[in-house]
């Protein structure tokens, strides 16, 4: 995940780093906004909170919770590949869930990893753009950050799907399910967090740029638009061609 982050941000970085205004975000002024109210509930309580995780909470420890829910999320994964027909995917999918659920001590451990069986992240807003439905609008969610028109409605279907949301769960237990994951998830941000910083004039319109880059290479599972093949030369790097050129550059290592 860190690697995919930065080399996000290398994308970013090496086209440029518009912060002028975008086509796909007409709602800017109230999203600007939103953006606002998330970052100061952030400031006060998320990466206080975060931060306090990774100072308690040993490194191997959560690793072992991010790789829990990083395999719980291969369900959700299965499902849009199925509904992608993506089927040569879903063997894939279900092998390493198992793999890990059964040999990883219920997902703790990603032996499905060291077994070098691939590693596919799907959600149901790539499963729409797969079967070509415009994102429409960039928005940005209240909690939840950057987002899509196509994306925003989506979530609840992900959501749903998700274990770790299921309502058959006791109460207590689900909640605490939601708010790990979520603590979880924003301390490895910390970890990209000062390249963010560094390199944005302006961190709205940074986020918004990386986060539409990211759909866009998810959607196209890493391949290059037609329109800019004859471009080739000219055009910034790719992620996927990014990840490539640093793949053995040990700040992008995962652990």
């Amino acid at each position: 995940m860190n690697r995919v982050w930065i080399a996000l941000l290398a994308v970013a970085l090496c086209s440029g780093c518009a912060t002028g205004p975008n086509k796909q975000d007409p709602f800017e002024p109230m999203n600007r906004k939103v953006h606002a109210f998330n970052q100061s509930l952030d400031s006060a309580i998320l990466k206080p909170v975060a931060k306090g995780y990774v100072k308690v909470i040993p490194s191997v420890a959560r690793t072992g919770i991010t790789n829990f829910y990083r395999n719980l999320g291969m369900i959700v994964t299965t499902l849009n590949d199925a509904l992608q027909l993506k089927f040569d995917k879903v063997p894939v999918d279900t092998m390493r869930f198992s793999t890990n659920l059964v040999f990883g001590l219920g997902g703790l451990l990603d032996v499905a990893t060291e077994m070098r069986i691939p590693y596919n992240d799907e959600d149901f807003g790539q499963t729409l753009g797969h079967w070509g439905v415009d994102s429409g609008p960039y928005i940005v969610l209240p909690f939840f950050g950057p987002s899509t028109v196509r994306d925003g409605l989506a979530l609840p279907v992900d959501i749903y799907v998700s274990p770790a949301y299921d309502a058959t769960y006791d109460e207590g237990l689900r909640w605490g399910l939601i708010i790990l994951y979520g603590i979880d998830t924003r301390a490895n941000l910390l970890q990209v967090e000062n390249f963010m910083r560094e390199g944005a004039l302006d961190e709205y319109a940074f986020l918004r740029d990386i986060y539409l880059q990211r759909r866009d290479y998810l959607i196209r599972d890493g391949l290059t638009p037609p329109l800019q093949e004859d471009e080739a030369a000219d055009r910034p790097k790719t992620l996927l061609e990014l990840e490539e050129e640093f793949g053995d550059d040990p700040i992008l290592d995962d652990s």
